[in-house]
């Protein structure tokens, strides 16, 4: 029996360092050639590292969370014949690997994250990238719950024994995390006790009960509980590109109103006859339209600011990218060349990318590139926002909801329908008339939507 090191793979692009998001295997645990043994994240998507090899896991050399620096020592597994590290001390850490096994499913402390000497050759895993995704939680380490156990497990003993890995969908994974139900205590109805939705609400089901038997006047009882989060994956990645967002850009915040009375109108009618065989037409698609025509006559918009070489860039292409809530985070798919699309082709290329975003499917591609961002909260958008500008960009256009009210018209007192746009912008390269000044060119063709259509 043999040690093959399987290390941190070059995943390109100059990447020196990922963070590792998930594990899929444990100590002891057997693995074939092929298997994703973890997941990564790069600054722009999750990739899996799957083994080269058969063996058994010997030991881990990270925990979910670490950032790990390419070439460092990823996963140790034991195979059949000599492995890839030298012969010296090979048999006694062989010997240990089933005590290791044998005690938990715990990964036992990371390996140094480099090793002196001359590196022994070995075969480069492949790796699969897709866009960032949630990690699977249970993975991470629990929450802890001052005051109390994990949540929805104090009162319950486990469902199945020990180290037992539960099986669930992605999507089942990140409704219990955000339930704040650890998977290992819930049993599982599906095939081969796999967990599902319905799995999910029986156990709510059976916890809301037992704490309405156990206390009296729940409704004003004294919750004493903290629970730590730790900030891991794309979360990090979000809160990263933020802070570095309001660290480098200065900005400039504008609201206007707009009467989209008339649009609305004409989005009715055209949903009307043609929604059954092009597609349902949102606000979103006159907004890209409405954007596209003003950044012509305001090209300085359309750019990126590399503000360590003093370069802006302004784009003839507009790359519009179109922020998009996933149940991973904020993430925001590009638009590519919003400029050739017409209503319909813009409204399924924005669904496409958000669908993809949020199965996690959305190639690197389709998340990069972007040369000005619109956001919108849909009815949550509330009457006014502060977006904050997607780095190197130098404006976002933010959408907030729609809502009737009473305005004057002609000396008369009528029902119309109002929308704010909360603009911001760097103000490092945009002057505040100039930005004003877009904002109103929008403005324009909004309220008077044939403008749209004319060149």
């Amino acid at each position: 029996m043999g040690i093959h090191i399987i290390k941190m793979p070059d995943i390109g692009e100059g990447i020196a360092e990922v963070e590792l998001v998930e594990w899929h295997v444990q100590a002891g645990d057997a693995v074939v050639e092929d298997q994703v043994l973890a997941d990564v994240m790069t600054d722009k998507a999750t990739v899996q590292v799957p083994s080269p090899v058969h063996g058994r896991v010997v030991s881990l050399g990270g925990k979910v969370g670490d950032v790990m620096a390419v070439g460092s020592e990823l996963i140790r597994l034991e195979v059949e014949g000599e492995g890839n590290e030298a012969t010296v001390g090979a048999t006694s850490r062989a010997a240990a690997a089933p005590a290791a096994a044998a005690a938990a499913p715990v990964a036992p402390e990371p390996e140094p994250a480099s090793r002196s000497g001359p590196e022994p050759a070995e075969p480069r895993p492949a790796v699969r990238a897709t866009v960032p995704a949630a990690p699977e939680r249970e993975s991470a380490p629990a929450p802890a719950a001052r005051g109390g156990q994990a949540p929805h497990a104090a009162s319950h003993a486990p469902s199945r024994p020990e180290g037992q890995r539960p099986l669930a969908s992605p999507a089942v994974r990140r409704r219990a995390w955000d339930l704040g139900i650890t998977l290992q205590y819930v049993p599982g109805t599906g095939p081969a006790g796999r967990i599902t939705h319905g799995d999910l609400d029986a156990w709510l089901a059976r916890d809301r009960n037992a704490t309405s038997n156990r206390t009296t006047g729940a409704l004003y009882a004294a919750q004493d509980q903290e629970t730590e989060v730790p900030v891991i994956g794309l979360r990090r990645k979000i809160a990263q590109k933020m802070q570095e967002a309001k660290r480098r850009i200065p900005h400039f915040t504008y609201v206007e109103e707009i009467d989209v009375t008339e649009l609305e109108s004409l989005r009715a009618r055209l949903n009307a006859l043609h929604s059954a065989e092009r597609g349902k037409l949102t606000l979103l698609p006159f907004l890209a339209r409405a954007m596209v025509l003003a950044l012509r006559e305001f090209p300085q918009i359309n750019a990126r600011y590399d503000d360590d070489a003093g370069v802006v860039t302004q784009y003839g292409a507009v790359h519009l990218g179109v922020a998009a809530q996933t149940p991973s985070g904020l993430m925001v798919p590009v638009l590519h060349h919003a400029e050739t699309l017409d209503l319909w082709s813009c409204a399924a290329e924005v669904a496409r990318l958000a669908e993809a975003a949020r199965q996690g499917k959305a190639a690197r591609d389709e998340l990069t590139g972007s040369t000005i961002t619109l956001t919108s909260l849909g009815a949550l958008g509330g009457i006014v926002s502060t977006p904050v500008i997607n780095h190197p960009e130098v404006a976002i256009v933010g959408v907030n909801r729609v809502v009737e009210r009473p305005v004057f018209q002609e000396g008369r007192v009528v029902a119309r329908k109002l929308m704010n746009l909360s603009s911001s912008f760097d103000h490092r390269v945009v002057d505040g008339m100039h930005a004003a000044e877009f904002i109103q060119c929008i403005r324009r063709y909004l309220e008077c939507p044939a403008l749209l259509f004319v060149e």
